[in-house]
């Protein structure tokens, strides 16, 4: 039975309230987003945009993948290393986005980092993607064609970033998942059981 931790939680308010912020105070956008003739005057937008977001859908589709594979993750691997990949993937996405996008802001990349660790620690974890189950390795597959080809067809999304993110997430990932670390392979074939997402909903819910 998990001990939930509640740093991913957290940090999805933060980003809630700053959206809010965004939609109150003229400028306050403007401040913190990532543009990329500009990192040199502000370089903290290189973290502060990762807390952005241009739209409600944007913010709730980050925010529900932040909040559900974030405390997965949390829980698995520990506050201050959940922290860790939260912060790397969303600093190397937006490092690798000033090469390809005038500007950008959103934590996708930071959630995309936080499924690329799942896709190899919790890799038979089942999850549903539009309504279809799947092990959580055969979603980053999906994850990762549907950004390249969003390369190639663009729709307004920093699809470079995503994949930036989940790659550090999948290579955090492997260098976690040690012999001396590994849990039974019974512990790999399901994550969470009804019971214990019963639990971590009752815990969560008060």
């Amino acid at each position: 039975m998990y001990k939930t931790k509640h740093s991913a939680l957290w940090i999805t308010g933060i980003c809630i309230i700053l959206f809010i912020l965004q939609n109150l105070i003229d400028g306050f956008t403007e401040l913190l987003v990532l543009v990329s003739s500009l990192v040199l005057e502000r370089p903290w937008t290189l973290i502060t945009s990762i807390f952005l977001h241009g739209s409600f859908v944007h913010l709730l589709y980050n925010m529900l993948g932040l909040a559900l594979f974030g405390t997965i993750l949390e829980n698995d691997i520990g506050t201050k290393r959940f922290v860790l990949v939260f912060f790397a993937a969303g600093l190397a996405a937006s490092l690798i986005s000033l090469f390809f996008y005038n500007a950008v802001l959103g934590a996708s990349g930071a959630v995309f980092g936080i499924l690329g660790v799942l896709a190899v620690t919790r890799a038979r974890m089942t999850i549903y993607l539009y309504f279809m189950p799947m092990p959580m390795y055969v979603a980053a597959i999906f994850w990762v064609l549907l950004d390249v080809l969003g390369i190639f067809f663009p729709h307004g999304v920093a699809n470079i970033a995503h994949l930036a993110g989940l790659g550090l997430g999948i290579a955090y990932g492997f260098y976690i998942k040690k012999p001396s670390n590994k849990r039974r392979d019974e512990d790999f074939k399901m994550f969470i059981n009804e019971k214990e997402l019963r639990e971590w909903e009752d815990k969560t819910m008060k």
